[in-house]
């Protein structure tokens, strides 16, 4: 896709009569990078050129607002997250909550319902049961594209056709675990096993797609704060990093010996579990030492 020089002109256009300090410079080159990527955004998502620059632009806001704001958090004492959080907070809209509601029941309802009829439980065919695992995936669906179109405290709402994209993922990978649900259980023949593998190979490239051509979504005041945010704890303290690496080595070789015992006494099969059990013990001692509470 070729450069949207729209973005150029009408990013000077905002900053004309401001004076351009270094940080008034640092901070238009910072926005001209981020309206060049959700202006690709935009027009990856069907609008012309120069209807997604002006729509880009127009997003922004006024960025006198942003000098404002670049200039408080340099002068003004450091606030934490949580308390830019709460100020810049975002109420969900009434909307969205009852359309939640809504398909977070048919959701449920689809799911328990074809369950049931699925497994014998209510005297339901294979025909209505695939039509309520289909309402489910439907609800589930629309319930994560919803969710993404909305804005929130620190993201802007994604575009539509994007979040529309992932909800057709996950109205195909639910439909397709449910299609392995009724092979599974017997209400559909073997074959059938192959609307399940399409349905879920499908979400996961859909998914894949959509991830690596995600662009960035945090507002101004989350980036910013994220900027000042110190790095995480092995990087602030080496001897913890230290430690878990000693931890890490001794987990391996107990699990290493654990797995060569059990081969050796009850069988083979037993190994996977050894493997399994060591791999849950190392995530664990890394998320309780990477995320420990800070000490007073």
């Amino acid at each position: 896709m070729t450069e949207n020089t729209d973005i150029h002109r009408l990013l000077d256009e905002a900053f004309r009569g401001i004076a351009m300090t270094p940080d008034a410079q640092d901070l238009k080159e910072e926005v001209r990078a981020n309206l060049m990527a959700r202006a690709a955004e935009l027009e990856a998502g069907g609008r012309t050129p120069a209807d997604a620059a002006r729509e880009a632009v127009a997003e922004l806001g006024d960025v006198r607002d942003l000098l404002d704001e670049s200039d408080a958090a340099t002068s003004a004492p450091r606030e934490d997250y949580a308390a830019l959080q709460q100020r810049y907070r975002v109420k969900p809209k009434v909307g969205y909550v009852v359309r939640a509601v809504v398909w977070s029941l048919a959701a449920v309802v689809g799911i328990v319902l074809g369950v049931l009829g699925a497994t014998g439980v209510l005297p339901l065919v294979v025909g209505p049961v695939i039509g309520l695992f289909g309402m489910a995936s439907t609800a589930l669906g629309l319930l994560v594209g919803d969710s993404l179109h909305q804005e929130t405290t620190t993201n802007h709402p994604m575009p539509e056709n994007r979040a529309g994209g992932f909800a057709g993922a996950t109205f195909l990978a639910s439909y397709g675990v449910a299609f392995g649900f009724l092979v599974a259980v017997g209400a559909l023949p073997v074959w059938c096993v192959v609307f399940a593998a399409l349905g879920v190979i499908a979400s996961i490239i859909l998914f894949a797609f959509l991830g690596a051509s995600q662009t960035n979504r945090h507002k101004a005041w989350t980036r910013q704060a994220l900027a000042r945010e110190p790095a995480n704890r092995f990087e602030r303290e080496p001897e913890t990093a230290a430690r878990f690496g000693i931890y890490t080595v001794v987990i391996w070789l107990v699990t290493f010996a654990v797995i060569a015992a059990l081969v050796f006494t009850v069988g083979w099969w037993w190994a996977p579990a050894a493997f399994a059990g060591g791999f849950a013990l190392m995530m664990l001692v890394l998320a309780r030492m990477l995320f420990a509470p800070k000490k007073s």
